[in-house]
This record gives structure tokens, C-alpha cells and sequence, in this order.
């Protein structure tokens, strides 16, 4: 696939980018050379490679869920303006 100017000034409007005519003709190249790339990615053979997220095999550390800090829900509400029920009360803002 090629770009030709055309297309670039089409980019460049639903970018919304202010491109003049040197600017045009140097995107041109940049755009030709980025999907030249990409078609050159085409080309690798990847069947039976596995996806994958580093390039180091990295295993997530996992930490027990356990609460910590809780179960005072009356200490935490005294600092409300309002509350009712342990929940906090605000003013409404949608209608």
C-alpha cells in the first residue's frame, strides 16, 4: 500500500492538522515508510510463537487478600458532614 498526497492531506484533516505543501510531501515518505515496515513485519513467520507480554518470563507476585485496617466504621464516620447508615452523604447532582 502507498499514500500519496491526496491521502495525507485527508489524514492530516481528520487529525485536524495544519499541514502546508512541504509539510505534505514529507509526510508522504514518512507515511510510505512506516506501512513499508509494517509490511516487512508481514513477512515474519510467528506460527507457533506464544504471545506474550516481556521478554523476560515474569511470574506476578501474589499476596494473601486479607483486611488489615477495617471494621471501625464508626470511628471513620465521625469525620462526615453527613452520614447515614456508615455511608456518606452529598449533595445531589443529577437530575
Amino acid at each position: 500500500m502507498s499514500v500519496d498526497k491526496d491521502t495525507v492531506r485527508r489524514i492530516a484533516r481528520l487529525a485536524r492538522l495544519a499541514l502546508d505543501e512541504s509539510q505534505i510531501a514529507a509526510m508522504e515518505s514518512e507515511l510510505n515508510a512506516m506501512l513499508a515496515w509494517v509490511e516487512q513485519l508481514q513477512e515474519v513467520d510467528c506460527a507457533g510463537v506464544e504471545p506474550m507480554t516481556s521478554v523476560v518470563a515474569q511470574r506476578l507476585r501474589m499476596r494473601d487478600d486479607i483486611v488489615n485496617d477495617g471494621g471501625y466504621p464508626d470511628d471513620l464516620m465521625k469525620n462526615a458532614p453527613l452520614s447515614e447508615e456508615h455511608f456518606f452523604v452529598v449533595p445531589k447532582v443529577v437530575e
